[in-house]
């Protein structure tokens, strides 16, 4: 801006100011309603309530038999475990479509593309079925259907991910360690694996969001309330008799958010450069 001129603001700044009003809308009017009672919350459409409450935090905390803090344990456990377990299947499966040559490669990596085309929700009855059959629903580790298919690289989206960024890497590469001596697997461990970091680190972030807020599969398949994750634990809050603790139910939606929100700040960053470096740009 040269000297002299007054600021002023465009009308792209105004229409982004417009849009990221909009959008951060309705989160700050759920930070606003975790403090209002539960009259309030229904009469006064208000983002900043009249009469502060901020008793819904401890009483949302401990409301259930069980604390809420166990229901944080539980979603942080599956979603650490689904991390693991998706950068490691769908890395392995990646490196295969991408380096590796063998027969029908590119159908294989076809019918993998078009899982992708697939609704969750139509698999959701065969994989109970299959996963009762195993005597994992209702058993005593209630938690195996939602992270041991994460193992088998079930995540079609990931892999093609990785494998897109596989493809960036040079292939000179990959004969230069054939060259010195290096196996399949030693060329993965000691040239692709490192070289990986950004894809694995998208991947990651993708899963554990994508996890942390998963409802409906947790819905399915647990059943006993201290396996209760916290976003099945938030329906808790209104119960059959259609009485709800909808002050509670804000302060313990603003705490599920919480790390989310952090896990994404810390590695924003990582995320867009993984992302500028799959292909899935422009």
């Amino acid at each position: 801006m040269t000297a002299g001129r007054r600021p002023f603001i465009t009308p792209r700044a105004v229409l982004l100011l417009v849009l990221t009003a909009i959008v951060l809308y309705p989160l700050v009017w759920m930070v606003g309603s975790s403090f209002k009672a539960p009259e309030e919350i229904l009469n006064n459409v208000s983002v900043l309530p009249d009469t502060w409450t901020p008793e819904n935090y401890p009483d949302g905390w401990t409301h259930f038999d069980v604390a809420f803090g166990r229901f944080f344990l539980n979603s942080a456990m599956v979603a650490s475990l689904t991390v693991v377990a998706n950068c490691t299947s769908c890395l392995l499966a990646a490196y295969a479509f991408a380096r590796l040559r063998f027969r029908l490669r590119g159908f294989w990596f076809a019918i993998m593309i078009g899982t992708l085309l697939l609704p969750s929700h139509v698999l959701i009855v065969p994989q109970f079925v299959m996963f009762r059959s195993f005597g994992w629903v209702g058993g005593p580790w209630p938690y195996l259907p939602l992270i041991v298919p994460h193992l088998l690289a079930t995540d079609a989206f990931f892999v093609f991910l990785m494998v897109q960024f596989m493809r960036g890497i040079p292939r000179e590469l990959d004969d230069a360690a054939k060259i010195d001596g290096c196996s399949a697997y030693s060329a993965f461990r000691h040239v692709i694996l490192p070289l990986s970091r950004p894809a694995l680190v998208s991947t990651a972030i993708f899963s554990f969001i994508w996890t942390w807020n998963d409802f409906f599969r947790q819905l399915v398949y647990l059943s006993d309330l201290e396996k209760y994750t916290a976003p099945v634990a938030l329906t808790l809050f209104i119960d059959s008799t259609g009485q709800s603790s909808v002050g509670p139910m804000f302060a313990m939606s603003v705490l599920s958010l919480a790390p989310v929100f952090l896990f994404f700040v810390a590695f924003q960053r990582l995320l867009v450069e993984g992302i500028n470096t799959t292909g899935l740009k422009g």
